[in-house]
């Protein structure tokens, strides 16, 4: 999440005064931001250790897919509806909910014996970590006061997310290579224990907020409905468009997302309050973030699985791999106020998503002969640029102009629209990586990967076609 995000978000979750029985705010902020970095890392962790994962536990090509999809669609899906249970429960308890649970996930999945047994631990994380999500933005709004204070623990929550890819890509290369692939999993025993720990010692409970019900129909319709379309793409990946299994996922799919938004503007307290997609900017952003997202996550997966199982790359070398794509987005995203500040949100975006579309279009030209150098260094260099500069002004675009009654669920959407798009464009392009490698006659991997990256590029010039439709405010937020 970006700055700006950070920075707007602060000034509408605030439920009253910091605590004055806090006793030391450096445990404080550490909690809040290790919850943060581990939910965080837990995808791109595990990206590193996907291919010792599919060789232990007998996963195909698409359908290691699953291991990261039922995690980010549990997180997406159930966001909204996490964001609420903290209000009614408190904060700090969400947040200690959601890390114990998390916790126990990681280690069931650390001891899984079998593919089904990760893939429901996948998906308890995936659940967990939508309950203690939404709170770590709302704890430092509350645990610490307006001002300088607050303004350094921003700073701090800021950085870490903006460095969490990179460092995620490294650790998980590091337990993979100096352990096995079960250590991605149990790193997050002692973290968790940590968390729960200072928790309940420094940081204060929010204010609970009664009254209401929870929107149920909405996160299983919306849920269940985005896991049968993921489930559709992916059967068709390892079998044909013809096959029955897929097509009846893809009607159940249409029935249950039909059913969700219909449900959406007849309950009380909607997860998705639709009246934000009425102003035509936020709109946009939020499909342009979605299709970024789709992008970005077919990217991670075939690159991956390229670098170690074609290139024979360990995986912590894999992890440095990303090292130059990680790097750059982290400048790019330092970089991005300033740019907002002297040009605008319209200029600034477009320019980062047509340089995000160049690096995907030359990785879309990867070859057999092609190495790491030649095929890989600069799209990523590209790739990290673009989405640095990009992230920023949708976030301006996203959360400008929103009522302070909506500005929780305006940023909630925006983190469900990253998983749920990761999730929903990584299951597409599996899609098309499978129908393109089982008709290829050699070099299967190869023209399956750079079909993929292909429709990646398709969604880059996408949402670059979406962010010359945006059309400037009188009065920007770019703060």
């Amino acid at each position: 999440m970006s700055s700006q995000a950070v920075r707007d978000l602060s000034t509408t979750t605030t439920t009253g005064r910091p605590s004055p029985t806090r006793r030391h705010p450096f445990f404080a902020l550490a909690a809040i931001v290790g919850t943060q970095l581990m939910l965080l890392l837990d995808v791109t962790v595990v990206n590193v250790a996907l291919p010792g994962i599919g060789k232990h536990l007998g996963f195909s090509p698409t359908g290691l897919s699953w291991v990261l999809n039922v995690y980010t669609l549990a997180f997406g899906g159930l966001l909204l509806l996490g964001s609420r249970i903290g209000d009614l429960i408190g904060r700090r308890s969400a947040l200690m909910w959601g890390v114990g649970a998390f916790t126990l996930a990681s280690v069931a999945g650390g001891f899984a014996n079998d593919s089904t047994t990760l893939l429901i631990a996948r998906g308890l994380q995936g659940a967990a970590a939508a309950l203690a999500a939404p709170s770590t933005l709302a704890l430092i709004a509350t645990s610490f006061s307006e001002g300088s204070e607050r303004n350094r623990a921003l700073s701090v929550f800021s950085a870490v997310a903006g460095a969490g890819s990179a460092v995620g890509l490294v650790v998980g290369g590091m337990l993979t290579d100096f352990g096995s692939w079960r250590w991605v999993f149990f790193v997050n025993i002692p973290v968790g224990a940590a968390i729960l720990l200072l928790a309940p010692r420094y940081i204060p409970e929010t204010e609970k907020h009664r009254g209401g019900r929870f929107d149920i129909a909405g996160a299983l319709t919306g849920t269940i409905g985005m896991a049968s379309l993921v489930y559709g793409f992916i059967r068709v990946a390892e079998s044909h468009w013809g096959d029955s299994r897929a097509l009846t996922s893809f009607a159940i799919a249409v029935l249950l997302l039909a059913s969700f938004l219909v449900n959406e503007t007849r309950v009380e307290r909607p997860l998705v309050v639709l009246r934000l997609f009425a102003d035509r900017n936020r709109a946009l952003a939020y499909c342009i973030m979605l299709l970024i997202m789709a992008g970005m996550f077919g990217v991670f997966y075939f690159t991956t699985q390229y670098l170690q199982t074609y290139l024979h790359y360990s995986p912590l070398r894999t992890g440095f791999a990303f090292l130059p794509m990680a790097g750059p987005l982290f400048v790019a995203a330092r970089i991005a106020p300033r740019a907002l500040a002297r040009f605008g949100a319209r200029r600034v975006a477009p320019v980062g998503l047509l340089i995000n579309l160049i690096g995907t279009i030359w990785i879309a030209q990867l070859s057999a002969s092609d190495g790491y150098t030649a095929g890989l260094l600069g799209p990523l260099i590209l790739a990290g640029t673009g989405i640095g500069l990009t992230v920023m002004p949708l976030n301006t675009f996203i959360l400008s102009g929103v009522e302070p009654k909506d500005a929780g669920s305006a940023s909630g959407l925006l983190q469900t629209m990253q998983q749920v798009g990761g999730s929903l464009g990584l299951s597409v392009l599996v899609t098309v990586f499978g129908t393109v490698s089982r008709h290829a006659h050699h070099d299967a991997f190869i023209k399956g990967a750079t079909a993929a990256y292909t429709a990646a590029a398709i969604c880059g010039a996408l949402s670059l076609a979406l962010a010359l439709a945006l059309k400037t405010r009188k009065a920007p937020v770019i703060g």
